[in-house]
C-alpha cells in the first residue's frame, strides 16, 4: 500500500459513510444502539457534510506532492480519527454500547496507517516514485 492508495480508500469509505448518513440517517448510529429521530436528522446531515468534505480532501490529496502540504493533510486526518476514537471511548464510558469498540478499532487503524504511510515515508512525486 502507498499513501496515494490509502487516500483513495479513505475517500471512498468517507464518501460512502456520508451517503448513508443522508439516505438513511439513523442507520449508522443504530449499529451502536443510538436512536435518531427524524427531528434530529440535521445532526446526521451535518456529519454527512463533514464526511463528504473529508472524502474530497482525501481524493484530492492523492496527487499532492509538496511535503508540507501532505504533512498538514495527514496530520489533520490523524487528529480527526484520533479525536473521534477518544470521543467514542468517552461515549462508551458514559454508557454507549460496547459495539462502539469496532469503530474505535477502525479509527485507531486509520491513525496508524496515516502515521506510517504519511509521516513515516518520504513524499510521492508526480510519477508515483518516492523522493
Amino acid at each position: 500500500m502507498t499513501l496515494r492508495v490509502l487516500f483513495a480508500v479513505h475517500a471512498i469509505v468517507t464518501f460512502a459513510a456520508g451517503a448513508v448518513l443522508v439516505a438513511a440517517p439513523s442507520a449508522i448510529p443504530s449499529t451502536v444502539g443510538i436512536s435518531v429521530e427524524p427531528a434530529s436528522y440535521l445532526l446526521c446531515y451535518l456529519l454527512a457534510a463533514a464526511e463528504f468534505a473529508t472524502s474530497v480532501l482525501s481524493w484530492g490529496a492523492r496527487y499532492v506532492t509538496e511535503a508540507k502540504a501532505l504533512r498538514v493533510i495527514v496530520i489533520s486526518l490523524i487528529v480527526m480519527h484520533g479525536a473521534s476514537a477518544v470521543l467514542e471511548i468517552h461515549a462508551f464510558l458514559g454508557g454507549l454500547s460496547a459495539k462502539i469498540w469496532g469503530n474505535v478499532a477502525v479509527r485507531v487503524l486509520a491513525v496508524l496507517l496515516f502515521g506510517y504511510f504519511g509521516l513515516g515515508s518520504p513524499p510521492i512525486d508526480r510519477e508515483g516514485s518516492r523522493d
